[in-house]
């Protein structure tokens, strides 16, 4: 079976000068994805990591690293796992991980509240690094939600809008609920998130988040937080331009997890070192 994407050519240049008995050494879930090519790029230019294996239900080969078609199969050792795949790949991976005591890097999105919970049991035994955005400005985004809300919450409703490419199965994107989080953190009072309202022909609420998804085009990523007030609107933003914003951030994350003690990590840890 042929890839849907052109093969990622190894540049000799690229490897010259890297001290391989010092870099972090990477598998990549999820590899023959959209994702999983721009991650393996983005390693490949940098000198303090490498992939050394990839994990693939399509176990296609493109670059210089192996890949295998499920987690059980990889031989070769790593210190860290990324992951962007499909939720259906997690208990392979947590068994994994648990068995080699490799750290990981979940970047996938769309998992069930009892997966989350699996999750959050694994990291009990191994380092993980869970958040639904790898995005430096998303998260720095959910801490602005958050000032806004403690001065705008009480009198504002609050709306979450997220705009993504028509081949995105999840809605709402695990950013919105991630965002949504951030700021019923922040309340006294905790909101309802509603979903749907086609179907209530009664006013709004006080103590609800609206959530509206986009799909459409090839639009990679577009999240905002509406404070509606009396005559007066204030709206939080951020746009991705590209996916890469997102794999720099996962790749950096797995150098961040190397080596670290078993417990459940976010970008908040890592901004904070």
């Amino acid at each position: 079976m042929m890839s849907a994407f052109p093969a990622m050519r190894f540049s000799p240049e690229k490897a010259i000068g890297k001290d391989r008995s010092k870099m972090k050494n990477i598998i990549i879930s999820g590899c023959n994805g959209k994702m999983g090519h721009v991650i393996a790029s983005c390693i490949l230019d940098r000198n303090d990591c490498q992939t050394v294996a990839g994990i693939d239900r399509v176990a296609e080969q493109y670059a210089r690293f192996p890949v295998y078609a499920a987690a059980a199969d990889v031989k070769e050792q790593a210190d860290v796992i990324i992951d962007f795949s499909h939720p259906s790949a997690l208990d392979g991976l947590l068994e994994y991980c648990k068995l080699h005591q490799t750290a990981l890097v979940i970047a996938t999105t769309g998992y069930s509240a009892d997966q989350i919970t699996r999750i959050k049991a694994a990291a009990r035994n191994i380092p993980i690094f869970f958040s639904f955005n790898m995005s430096l400005g998303i998260n720095l985004l959910a801490e602005l939600a958050k000032k806004a809300t403690a001065v705008l919450g009480g009198q504002f409703d609050i709306e979450i809008v997220e705009k993504h490419h028509n081949q995105k199965i999840d809605a709402p994107s695990g950013t919105a609920l991630m965002l949504a989080d951030a700021v019923n953190s922040v309340l006294d009072e905790k909101c309802q998130y509603v979903y749907d309202r086609h179907s209530q022909r009664k006013k709004r609420s006080k103590n609800e988040i609206g959530m509206h998804s986009i799909r459409g085009g090839t639009i990679v990523g577009e999240h905002d937080i509406i404070f509606a007030g009396r005559d007066e609107i204030v709206t939080l933003s951020h746009t991705a331009m590209s996916k890469e914003i997102f794999a720099v951030g996962a790749v950096n994350a797995a150098v961040f997890m190397a080596g670290k003690a078993p417990g459940l990590y976010d970008m908040g840890h890592m901004l904070s070192e």
